[in-house]
C-alpha cells in the first residue's frame, strides 16, 4: 500500500517492528546534495543512458568523450555534501535500528554522513582502476594530469549528470589527450564504478546478499530500482518472507512487493521518520573521501 508523508507513522512503526533492517538506496537520496537523478517518476530516463562498458574498453574516441565530459561535470560530484537523508540513515544504524545500508550511489556520500557498514554496490567514483595491471590511483589525482594535458576544457560549463558527466554533445573530442596508466605504461584507466553493461564483482554482490540474509527487512530508500542490481535483492527480500517498505517519489520495479510505500522525497520521508521514532544522536560526518589510498599515488590490488 502506498501512504503519504503526513501517515509517516505506519512506517515508523514498520522500522519497530523489524528491529535489524537492511536499507537499500539510490540516487534520489542523493539529489538534495546537487548531484541529479538518472529517471522521472515514471522510471523513465531523464537523459541519454551512461557510457557503456564494452564502448569505453573498445574504443579511444568513447574514452576521450567520457574523460573529457567528466573533466567538467565531475566538479559536481567533488563539491556535494552529505544532506539531511545521508545523516538521518547515518542516525538510524548509530541507534541501532538500521543493521547495514547497501547503496548504489557511487559518490561516498554515506560514509561521509557516518553510516558504518556499507556497501557500494556499484562502486567509488572518487578512484580509478588501470584495467590492465589494476592499479589503482586516486581520481582527483587523474584529473590534475588531465587538466594540465588539457588546459583548455577547464573554460567549459555544461549541464551535468549523476555520475559526474557533463552534457557536452558540440564538442570536438577528437584532441582530448588521456594518459595511459604511468605504472604499466599502456593500461587503460577507467573509474573504479561498475558500468552499464558491466557486472557487479561476485564478491561484493555475495557481502550484500548476506547483509540481505541477517536482516529482518529491508527499506528500499530513493531508488526506482529499474536496474537489476539492485531490484534483485527486493526481489531476493520478498522470496525469503521478508517484509519490504519504500521511500520513493514515482514508479519503482518492485512496487508489488512492499508491505508499505511512502510516496515522499528521501530527505522529508527520512527526517520524518527520525523525528517520529525520537532518534536524537547525531554521528559526527567526516564530511570528506574515505582516502585511506590518498597518501600514496597508486596501490595495487592486483587484475580483477
Amino acid at each position: 500500500m502506498t501512504s503519504e508523508i503526513g501517515d509517516i507513522e505506519a512506517l515508523a512503526s514498520f522500522v519497530t517492528r523489524t528491529p535489524r533492517l537492511a536499507v537499500l538506496t539510490g540516487a534520489g537520496v542523493s539529489t538534495a546534495s546537487g548531484i541529479p537523478d538518472y529517471r522521472d517518476d515514471h522510471g523513465d530516463w531523464k537523459r541519454s543512458p551512461p557510457m557503456q562498458h564494452r564502448m569505453f574498453m573498445d574504443s579511444h574516441a568513447a574514452r576521450q568523450r567520457y574523460w573529457a565530459r567528466a573533466l567538467v561535470g565531475f566538479r559536481t560530484l567533488q563539491q556535494a555534501r552529505p544532506n539531511a537523508a545521508h545523516r538521518a540513515l547515518a542516525r538510524l544504524e548509530a541507534a541501532g535500528r538500521v543493521s547495514g545500508l547497501i547503496t548504489q550511489n557511487v559518490d561516498g556520500l554515506h560514509r561521509r554522513a557516518g553510516s558504518r557498514r556499507v556497501i557500494e554496490l556499484h562502486g567509488r567514483a572518487d578512484r580509478v582502476r588501470c584495467m590492465g595491471c589494476g592499479a589503482t590511483r586516486m581520481r582527483h589525482d587523474l584529473h590534475a594530469e588531465l587538466e594540465a594535458r588539457n588546459p583548455h576544457w577547464l573554460t567549459l560549463e555544461a549541464p551535468v549528470g549523476p555520475d559526474g558527466d557533463a552534457d557536452l554533445e558540440a564538442a570536438d573530442f577528437s584532441g582530448f589527450r588521456v594518459p595511459d596508466c604511468t605504472r604499466c605504461g599502456d593500461g587503460i584507466y577507467k573509474p573504479d564504478v561498475v558500468f552499464f553493461g558491466d557486472s557487479v564483482p561476485r564478491t561484493r554482490v555475495s557481502e550484500a546478499f548476506t547483509m540481505l540474509a541477517e536482516a529482518d527487512g529491508l527499506l528500499v530508500v530513493g531508488s526506482s530500482l529499474m536496474v537489476f542490481s539492485g531490484f534483485r535483492f527486493a526481489r531476493e527480500a520478498a522470496r525469503a518472507g521478508k517484509p519490504l517498505a519504500c521511500i520513493n517519489l514515482g514508479h519503482t520495479r518492485a512496487d508489488d512487493l512492499y508491505a508499505l510505500k511512502v510516496a515522499a522525497g528521501a530527505e522529508a520521508g527520512l527526517i520524518a521518520l527520525v523525528e517520529a521514532l525520537e532518534i536524537t544522536p547525531d554521528p559526527a560526518p567526516s564530511d570528506s573521501f574515505d582516502e585511506s589510498a590518498s597518501h600514496d599515488t597508486f596501490s595495487t590490488l592486483g587484475k580483477r
